[in-house]
């Protein structure tokens, strides 16, 4: 960049107040000189010199701020290089998790669910339709899910009369011709809410009382002429939340008894094998509400 500088012509005043001075010095010569003028003269230098230190300072910082302008200039290819690689990066990143995302969605649209048969598909829906508060069907997924606070009682595995009339529905359908080539898994939850001290006594920890929970379910089912060898109860306790757990682990959403129907593995078991899973209630206690859990 060709650097245009106009120069201030510096010496201009103080030439032309000399002069004055001058002028005035050479009338003192010829006859006494006048005071008045002689101070407006040295007031008028004085201001001069300040002016001129101002317009030095001022031509130092403009002269400072033009060099830095010309580095920046100097510069800009190198800025420019490190932008242009930074873009072509974030570019090349961009198009891979595009790519990622194309394959999800393909491996997402090749993926074959167990689709339940339509007969015991509407049986399902139908179930938790008549019940609303208490069950919630997914059809991708073959699976009830019953809200444990309307189930059991806090800290209980004692299955509520209210969802035992539902649990009878249910059985009837699992007894159905169109169902019976499922397979029955009965999985229990928990929030991640501390048991009371009261609790504790009967159930160590939440993944002990979700497991009896899913077993008293199961026991329900057994009951109820659904043939043991077809069902299983495990329970996973606070580890497998349905939604995040609140900060006091109080999350009723995660309380819940999921029952899902799965085609048939083709092992079998003893008829009366179910019949052995049966909780102890004199070792266990009492179930009381409990309302800490």
């Amino acid at each position: 960049m060709k650097q245009i500088t106009k120069r201030v012509p510096r010496r201009t005043p103080l030439l032309a107040l000399g002069l004055a001075l001058a002028a005035v010095v050479a009338g003192g010569l010829g006859g006494c000189v006048n005071q008045q003028a002689y101070d407006d003269l040295v007031h008028e230098n004085r201001a001069l010199k300040s002016r001129n230190v101002e317009l030095q300072a001022r031509i130092s910082d403009l002269e400072s701020m033009e060099s830095g302008l010309r580095r920046q200039v100097e510069s800009a290819p190198d800025a420019m290089a490190s932008l242009e690689e930074a873009h072509n990066l974030t570019l090349q990143q961009l198009n891979e998790a595009r790519q990622t995302i194309a394959e999800l969605e393909n491996r997402l649209d090749n993926m074959e669910f167990a689709q339940i048969d339509p007969v015991t598909d509407d049986a399902l829906r139908r179930l938790a339709g008549q019940y609303p508060d208490l069950i919630r069907y997914d059809p991708d997924r073959g699976m009830l899910r019953f809200s444990s606070d309307l189930t059991f009682d806090s800290g209980s595995d004692v299955v509520k009369k209210n969802a035992v009339e539902s649990l009878k529905a249910l059985a009837k359908i699992l007894k159905s011709p169109e169902a019976s080539g499922y397979d029955v898994r009965i999985v229990g939850h928990t929030d991640s809410q501390p048991l009371s001290a009261k609790t504790r006594k009967r159930y160590p920890s939440n993944m002990h009382l979700s497991t009896y929970r899913a077993i008293s379910v199961r026991n329900e089912l057994v009951k109820l002429g659904v043939p043991p060898a077809r069902m299983m109860a495990a329970g996973w306790g606070e580890f497998r939340p349905a939604v995040p757990n609140t900060k006091s682990g109080n999350t009723p959403a995660n309380r819940r008894v999921e029952i899902y129907l799965v085609p048939a593995s083709g092992g079998s078991a003893p008829a009366s094998a179910g019949q052995n899973a049966v909780i102890d209630r004199d070792s266990l206690g009492e179930s009381a509400y409990e309302p800490t859990k």
